[in-house]
């Protein structure tokens, strides 16, 4: 992860193509590192998962090219590398784990993201119906001290359909459902990292099984 890290901040500070083309063969032997690790992260996690037992790192990373079609950002690469784990890889729409790694974020991210809105109503149906059994899941003291809090839009108000004196309210007024594990460098400095963040990501199965069940019924 070090030359990844080397890697990134250089790129960082010289995102243009001249550059980037100059050390493509340097970035094509950090990004094998960096698929190295993430298929080390998804053996580790398929051995209680066995959703992902043949899942291959190639089809979770995401590219390092940046879509400037409609940002004012133009600058054409990412600072950092992303694979969202699934058992379909990166072309998910379901409660899914997320590893990003940056120059300015290093994190685990797991649940669901940017559900289109009837997902949205259906599970925040799911969960209202089922809230002390999605609480039972989601508030652990494991949970609430790793993946502290909830990541995302959320309303200012109800949704439809809801009163905004609702008990659950601070549930109804998420727009995604998904938690977050900040990490530092030092995280790769240990011995088997991969199976302590492997640990991590699965402490959230049970929510990701929930909400994934949710939008499948």
């Amino acid at each position: 992860m070090k030359e990844v890290f080397s890697f990134l901040e250089r790129l960082a500070a010289n995102n243009n193509r001249e550059w980037f083309a100059e050390h493509r063969a340097e970035y094509d032997a950090v990004r094998r590192l960096w698929l190295d690790d993430v298929q080390k992260l998804i053996n580790a996690l398929a051995v209680t998962d066995t959703s992902l037992r043949y899942v291959r790192a190639e089809d979770c990373a995401y590219r390092i090219y940046r879509d400037t079609r409609f940002s004012p950002d133009k600058t054409p690469y990412k600072h950092h590398f992303a694979a969202l784990i699934s058992p379909a890889g990166r072309h998910f729409d379901k409660a899914c784990h997320y590893f990003h790694v940056g120059t300015d974020e290093i994190a685990l991210y797991s649940g669901l993201w940017c559900p289109d809105p009837k997902v949205l109503k259906k599970v925040r149906k799911a969960i209202i119906d089922n809230v002390d059994e999605f609480r039972g899941i989601v508030e652990t003291p494991e949970i609430q001290k790793e993946f502290p809090g909830w990541f995302g839009r959320q309303l200012k108000t109800a949704p439809k359909g809801y009163d905004r004196d609702h008990p659950d309210i601070d549930l109804l007024r998420l727009t995604e459902y998904g938690k977050c594990h900040n990490l530092t460098r030092d995280f790769f400095e240990r011995e088997g990292w991969h199976e302590e963040a492997a640990r991590l990501f699965s402490l959230l199965k049970p929510m990701n099984d929930f909400l994934n069940y949710s939008i499948d019924e």
